[in-house]
């Protein structure tokens, strides 16, 4: 295997230290590639939809050229629906106009093996006059965490994404749910076993796996880390089952609801700390927030309802937001409570909040992005913290309500910017229109019942 450290750090990293990180790797990279043992780099961006858009180079050429000028991809990477079509909207026509390139630019603190002798790297994008993307997802998450240095704090993450394992009609692999359980797993043995395989090739550090309450579902949890590798890497784990599962004949499912009644969530584990690493959550007592915290947790509270597009970009997160037994409809916080949008978990240093509004379907990227920009506007304005469980609002139950929230309130625009909110705004517009479009067998089938 390739000598190239690329494990990522546990706990707060700032920017600076990132950069210093790649710095590092970039020496490690090219005398690898010097001794032939790594002969490809897949750049990789994250898009709209969670899922990365792909280019794959020799891996000379990335060394040699790539890592100083940057790489083109087409632009329509941002403006494309999930089926990679141009999305009919004002706010992406920037990237649709002659379908020109943006430039990558790889982030080597991302490296990551893909094979005995291929790499991967996730970048950044810019317009090729070095203007940046702020609607890119990974531009919105950076700016965020920009803004969170400024105040001298600094995120840790840790994301839990549940993945429902099915046959490719749908029919999960076990008919009950698998919550810690451990005969019942045997029908998912083989598979299982290969998808620890594939994602502890990657070195990515994982914290625990396990059956999840819904037939067939599993989950995979990070340990926290860094924002950008925490999104970045539920991302790379994410590819990864999906392929493990597709080689299979299997679908790996990321729905927010496969089934009515069900969920399939990304909760985020998030803390803050200062720039040397001291955890700015606790407070001065045992199990007492810290006054700093008290005001970020109560901007997010404050926030919620008007992100709903943030947590639920498409129309399947509704099933989850409307029937699914623990899903964050009402928005308040408490302790070590899994039925409250906000949990408040662990002790000491480890004390944190786990943000349970998104599913799993939801961009990481911009959820995190929107839950610091939330965050930190409760900290500029001190806001006060809500009483431990008293409701301070609803998520949207609708994304006809989600969107006129988006567009209709302040906060959005104020929190994360006009360009952000208008591109999620079109892509959730999008997804409406994509739905009443579609003649489905539920049609046919209440059709005849009104027969």
């Amino acid at each position: 295997m390739t000598a190239i450290d690329h494990a990522r750090p546990v706990g707060p990293r700032t920017l600076a230290a990132r950069a210093q990180a790649a710095t590092s790797l970039s020496g490690a990279l090219r005398g690898a590639v010097a001794k032939g043992e790594v002969r490809r780099v897949v750049c990789l961006v994250p898009d709209p939809h969670a899922r990365f858009a792909a280019v794959e180079l020799d891996a000379n050429f990335f060394v040699d050229t790539v890592l100083s000028t940057g790489y083109g991809m087409c632009s329509y990477v941002l403006g494309w629906n999930p089926e990679r079509e141009a999305v009919n909207a004002p706010a992406v026509d920037q990237f649709l106009g002659g379908y020109g390139d943006l430039r990558l630019r790889p982030d080597l603190a991302t490296l990551t093996p893909d094979g005995p002798t291929r790499w991967q790297v996730v970048c950044d994008v810019e317009w090729p006059d070095g203007r940046p993307v702020p609607e890119a997802p990974r531009t919105t998450l950076r700016d965020q965490l920009v803004a969170a240095e400024k105040h001298d704090l600094v995120p840790s993450i840790g994301i839990e994404h549940e993945v429902t394992f099915t046959r490719p009609d749908g029919t999960p692999l076990t008919t009950a749910g698998l919550d810690y359980a451990v005969g019942a797993l045997s029908p998912l043995s083989g598979l299982l076993a290969d998808v620890h395989t594939a994602v502890d090739t990657l070195g990515l550090g994982v914290e625990s796996a396990r059956g999840e309450c819904h037939p067939g579902q599993y989950e995979v949890v990070q340990r926290h880390r860094d924002a950008l590798a925490a999104c970045d890497d539920a991302m790379l784990h994410q590819l990864v089952i999906r392929r493990t599962a597709a080689a299979h004949g299997l679908r790996a499912g990321y729905l927010a609801s496969e089934a009515p009644g069900t969920g399939g969530s990304c909760h985020v584990h998030l803390s803050i700390s200062d720039p040397s690493g001291v955890s700015q959550v606790p407070g001065d007592r045992p199990g007492q927030l810290s006054t700093v915290f008290g005001h970020f947790l109560a901007g997010i509270l404050r926030a919620a309802p008007d992100l709903t597009a943030f947590w639920a970009p498409t129309w399947n997160s509704y099933v989850r937001l409307r029937t699914g037994p623990f899903s964050p409809r009402s928005v308040r916080w408490a302790v070590d409570d899994r039925t409250a949008a906000i949990r408040i978990t662990g002790y000491g240093p480890s004390l944190r909040m786990e943000a349970r509004f998104a599913g799993a379907d939801a961009q990481p990227h911009l959820v995190v992005a929107a839950l610091l920009a939330s965050g930190l506007s409760g900290v500029e304005e001190r806001l006060p913290l809500p009483a431990e469980n008293k409701q301070t609002g609803d998520l949207a139950r609708t994304p006809w309500e989600a969107l006129n929230r988006l567009t209709t309130s302040k906060l959005p625009t104020a929190l994360l910017g006009e360009a952000v909110v208008d591109h999620r705004a079109a892509f959730l517009g999008e997804e409406l229109d994509w739905g009443l479009d579609q003649v489905t067998e539920s049609h046919r089938t209440r059709s005849d019942l009104r027969a």
